[in-house]
């Protein structure tokens, strides 16, 4: 999703000749072939957006994969660029990093000031690792290297699965099935109360392409919208924008992870940038991709 988001982004920027690998062409977890292939493009600016990602469920079930795969993602990546010359590189991390108890709204210099949360903390892990890694590289070798934390993402390409993906995907394909097969109520995770900000995936592209040209940035800076909702103030607004007209309940037999996750994004928002599409705007655009997908039959089934 966050890799198409960035390729519409950057194909319309003349002065960007785009080097681009499928997963299927380049495993970057395989340090040899992330080195081979950095070795032989030589890229001027490098933006991984590459992770292995998922909600609650899936990163309680496979906690291995998702610490494992994201570790050599950033060290393979982040190494291999360094070495092949390359001065400019921003690492996507993610405001899951900020600990559940921290305040709120969740600030940069918040990061490593208690536990993570649990109920992703192996992905958690991984990403505080490169972005201290890229810190790291630019301290010590004078390459900028830096990073960005977004908070939660949707819009088109997401992943769909209706137990391993986050929410608002999750929720997208749950409704619209209800809707397909004239359910008389839907059931959301958890109480209903936690509230999440979500940000269209295109605006995190268009945050990448402005701070990318700041000569200064600072190591790691949060991209969001600043607002949230509650966990079934989103679930209304997808039946709404789905058309499913039945019952939404809760479950609270089901986790309800961290009860807000809010960004400070005045760092971001004092060199200029703010996010701009409106949530409902985003949310029929996600929608629409979720039944080009379904009509194309590619929906993820993992």
């Amino acid at each position: 999703m966050v890799g198409s988001a960035l390729v519409r982004r950057f194909q319309i920027e003349s002065r960007y000749e785009l080097v681009l690998r499928t997963r299927q062409e380049l495993d970057l977890t395989n340090q040899a072939a992330t080195r081979d292939f950095f070795n032989s493009q030589r890229p001027d600016v490098v933006v991984i957006a590459a992770a292995r990602v998922g909600g609650i469920e899936a990163n309680r079930s496979q906690p291995v994969e998702f610490l494992v795969e994201n570790l050599q993602i950033a060290t393979n990546t982040i190494t291999a660029a360094y070495e092949a010359g390359c001065q400019r590189l921003m690492f996507l991390s993610s405001s899951c990093v900020y600990p559940p108890t921290c305040p709120q709204p969740m600030r940069e210099e918040h990061l490593l000031t208690a536990a993570p949360e649990q109920t992703n903390e192996a992905y958690t892990l991984a990403k505080i690792a490169g972005m201290k890694l890229c810190s790291y590289y630019r301290r010590q070798f004078g390459v900028m290297f830096h990073s960005v934390a977004p908070t939660n993402l949707y819009g088109p390409g997401d992943n769909y699965h209706p137990e391993r993906s986050h929410v608002l995907p999750a929720m997208v394909r749950r409704f619209h099935e209800a809707k397909m097969q004239r359910l008389p109520e839907v059931r959301i995770w958890g109480s209903g109360t936690p509230r999440r900000e979500l940000l269209f995936v295109d605006d995190l592209a268009n945050a990448v392409a402005h701070l990318i040209e700041l000569p200064n940035p600072p190591d790691w800076v949060n991209v969001g919208t600043g607002e949230d909702l509650t966990i079934l103030e989103i679930a209304q607004t997808v039946a709404r924008v789905i058309g499913y007209e039945g019952q939404i309940h809760t479950d609270p037999t089901r986790p309800d992870g961290p009860k807000r996750k809010l960004c400070d994004v005045s760092q971001l928002a004092a060199t200029g940038w703010k996010a701009r599409t409106d949530f409902v705007v985003g949310l029929k655009a996600t929608y629409a991709d979720f039944q080009a997908q379904l009509a194309a039959g590619v929906l993820r089934s993992a």
